[in-house]
């Protein structure tokens, strides 16, 4: 994180690329390095279009949420801070390159260039490839005209028939493709067809995915790995056609690589295909009217798949007798009820992505089943049928079969009503950050209130019920980004209670006594967990949790309703109520602990009646050393420097007696609370319990803020100890002070030049 200074001497916030995943103070755009200038909202480049709009000396507007997060950027590790963003799905579609070129302006500088595209962010390299293992094989980059003589990028239409899978493990990407090309309005997004080998052809080829409440245009070249000659990843059946594989590419490369895409979801991949919202089935516990709800969901354009539990990695892609892979994600692409002598019967159309291993049973494709239906009906339901691995089943197999059902809503519309209906929606961005607010599930009821929280409130019931319908969709971000660092899959939930008024942050006692209203079925490892409720109007509490404490992750929430609702987050308040010192007392009178303060301030301070910081480090740690119930190893000269600052009102550099005498009422009451949260008397408070200490103190801190103050004092057991403790709180109450001064109309909000800034900056 970088402060500059912009040439109209605003001050500017720059992050780097390498800094948006960890950073002490982060304003981002799309993972790119984005300058902004706090004193006209205006990035650098826009500058020279609006020069007009700045003074010759612009100055900073600056929050007290904002100037702390400034003032306590010195953090022993960097986090991630981002912004909590709520409304509807975003629409907009933003560029993933890193410069933030379009592909049009990418594809005409190649085409007056007369080169072909290279794509620095996606090297044709082993990189892009694996990032645990190297590659096994020598694998040659070749771009499709150097495999074929006319390479064509969709030959007629798309179809399911184009997917092959390659040597990659990610078959639930394939069915989720496959699923697409049904879809011929989602497939031309993600799919667009204003790019071919022909005219125009610059070797460069776009693709959209939905990425958490945003579209990204992705960027890619056309070099594919080859071996012999022959694509080794996914692939059409026709060799002259390439979209299919330039997909799996473009969408390898949002990952992080081809190797990320091994295992998955399919549903995983849906949403990223149509930015709608999955739900899940155990086809064993499936409500009774499930082929009801997958016929209205196909009906309505939904993608679904399904899949065979293992037992173990031995089971893994195996086949059984009757034809069906084991841990493979097939996708379901019809469903139909037939006459079959005299009865009706459920049939449900299912697609394995590996082209001829298809169910050998009932209603195969050979079976004899077929022969007792009536001609015209067959004919009617095998006409789109191919014998590239889809088959028919019947349903009731299908449910002892498969084991999972997993649905994608194109568009968010109900299931279970016969006639559709917009859902509202809610957004929101967030993170556990270990030591602040990665307080885990229910089952860890000391730190399980820290994690962030949501308040929800449904006013009207559905049009047809006394109840509302809400589908609560918790995705954990980047993770398969993240997996060349060590990181996978955290095993994610949460929680729905009845939300008490109280309009902050809602303690530990809160949950300890109240049991949750509704929560996700399970706490599981997938990207996300979804579920929907019924609930009564009300205000309800959404909290989203990690299994375990201290994981970390960043996640989104999507909050769907059939009436508009309205959420926010908690505990979002940066205020501070601190009352004025009292005057000094005379000294005739002192308390006696006063007297006794005061010849030892007498001992160390000389002619002028002051004493500086060694010598106040000094007489703190004599008179705290007798303090048995206090344990640590000394006050450090930079918290002295703390205290100082805050109490020097005249600017000396040093402390004197009655300022002191100010400053030691403070220390008491600051020590009563530490004493307090150190439960187990080992001279140290969870960092959990920042914010109610804080709070006791007089200062409420948002989320971001007691992230960046846990990961700056507390220790690999996120414990603070007493000196970092009160580094904290007296720096804290000095910001707080010093913006209150500065705020002289009391509107929140503070004016600076750069001057002034790194004045205050350096003196906190």
């Amino acid at each position: 994180m970088l402060l500059l200074p912009c040439q109209h001497a605003c001050v500017l916030l720059q992050a780097k690329p390498s800094e948006t995943d960890r950073k002490g103070v982060a304003l981002y755009l799309e993972d790119k390095p984005v300058s902004v200038c706090l004193g006209c909202d205006h990035q650098p480049a826009l500058h020279s279009q609006h020069s007009s709009l700045h003074p010759p000396l612009c100055q900073v507007q600056l929050t007290s949420h904002l100037l702390l997060l400034f003032l306590l950027c010195a953090p022993k590790k960097r986090m991630p801070l981002q912004s909590t963003l709520s409304g509807r799905n975003s629409n907009q579609v933003v560029s993933s390159q890193w410069d933030g070129k379009s592909f049009e302006q990418l594809r005409q500088e190649c085409l007056q260039k007369g080169v072909l595209f290279e794509d620095p962010d996606f090297p044709a390299a082993d990189s892009s490839l694996f990032f645990s293992q190297s590659v096994p094989v020598q694998i040659e980059w070749k771009r499709p005209r150097e495999i074929c003589e006319n390479p064509k990028f969709i030959v007629g239409d798309a179809n399911r028939t184009d997917i092959c899978q390659g040597q990659l493990g990610d078959c639930w990407l394939l069915a989720a493709i496959a699923s697409l090309t049904l879809k011929k309005e989602a497939l031309a997004r993600v799919v667009p067809h204003d790019q071919d080998f022909d005219r125009g052809y610059a070797g460069i080829f776009h693709f959209q995915f939905w990425q958490h409440n945003k579209w990204l245009d992705v960027v890619v070249d056309d070099r594919l790995p080859t071996v012999r000659n022959r694509l080794i990843m996914l692939h059409s059946a026709s060799n002259d056609e390439f979209w299919s594989a330039l997909l799996e590419k473009a969408y390898a490369k949002v990952n992080g690589s081809y190797e990320s895409l091994k295992g998955g979801s399919t549903m995983e991949a849906m949403e990223d295909f149509t930015g709608g919202v999955g739900e899940m089935y155990e086809t064993k516990s499936a409500p009774d009217n499930l082929f009801t709800i997958m016929k209205k969901a196909l009906d309505r354009g939904s993608m679904m798949g399904c899949s065979i539990d293992i037992s173990s990695s031995a089971e893994s892609e195996a086949k059984t007798s009757t034809g069906l892979v084991k841990g493979h994600a097939y996708s379901i692409t019809g469903l139909e009820e037939v006459n079959f002598r005299g009865q009706k019967v459920k049939l449900i159309r299912i697609r394995n992505p590996w082209g001829q291993v298809e169910w050998n049973g009932r209603w195969s494709d050979n079976s004899k089943e077929w022969d007792y239906v009536d001609k015209a009906e067959k004919s009617r339901i095998l006409q789109n049928s191919t014998d590239d691995g889809e088959f028919w089943m019947e349903f009731e197999d299908f449910k002892r079969n498969y084991d999972k059902v997993e649905i994608c809503n194109m568009s968010p519309d109900a299931l279970d009503d016969t006639t559709k209906r917009h859902w509202e929606v809610n957004v929101f961005e967030g993170n556990w950050i270990r030591g602040s607010t990665a307080g885990g599930c229910r089952n860890y009821i000391d730190t399980f209130w820290t994690n962030p929280q949501f308040r929800l409130q449904l006013k009207d019931a559905d049009d047809d019920d006394d109840v509302c319908s809400v589908v609560i969709a918790l995705m954990q971000k980047n993770r398969r980004k993240l997996r060349k660092e060590g990181l996978d899959l955290e095993t994610i939930g949460f929680a729905v209670y009845e939300a008490p008024d109280e309009e902050d942050q809602v303690g530990k006692d809160f949950f300890r006594y109240h049991p949750s209203k509704a929560r996700s079925r399970t706490y599981i490892n997938m990207r996300e967990v979804s579920e929907r409720f019924t609930l009564p109007p009300g205000k309800y509490l959404l909290v989203p949790t990690t299994f375990q404490p201290h994981h970390e992750a960043d996640f989104l929430i999507r909050i769907f309703s059939e009436k508009k609702a309205e959420a926010i987050e908690m505990g979002t308040n940066v205020d501070a109520d601190l009352p004025e010192p009292p005057l000094p007392s005379a000294p005739e009178d002192e308390t006696e602990e006063e007297k006794g303060l005061r010849r030892l301030f007498d001992q160390l301070a000389g002619s002028d009646k002051a004493i500086c910081v060694r010598e106040l480090q000094e007489m703190l740690n004599g008179v705290l050393s007798r303090r048995r119930e206090i344990k640590f190893d000394g006050l450090s000269l930079s918290t002295c420097h703390s205290i100082i600052n805050l109490m020097d009102v005249d600017n000396t550099g040093q402390m004197e007696f009655q300022e002191f005498k100010v400053f030691w009422d403070k220390m008491k009451k600051w020590i009563m609370l530490f004493l307090s949260f150190d439960t187990d008397r080992s001279g140290k408070m969870s960092s959990y319990e920042l914010r109610t200490a804080l709070k006791a103190a007089g200062m409420n801190l948002n989320n971001q803020l007691l992230q960046l103050i846990g990961l700056r004092f507390a220790d690999d057991n996120y414990d603070i100890d007493f000196d970092d403790y009160l580094t904290c709180i007296v720096r804290l109450e000095n910001m707080f002070r010093v913006f209150q001064a500065l705020d002289e109309h009391n509107r929140g909000r503070v004016r600076m030049n750069i001057m002034q800034f790194l004045l205050l900056s350096m003196n906190v």
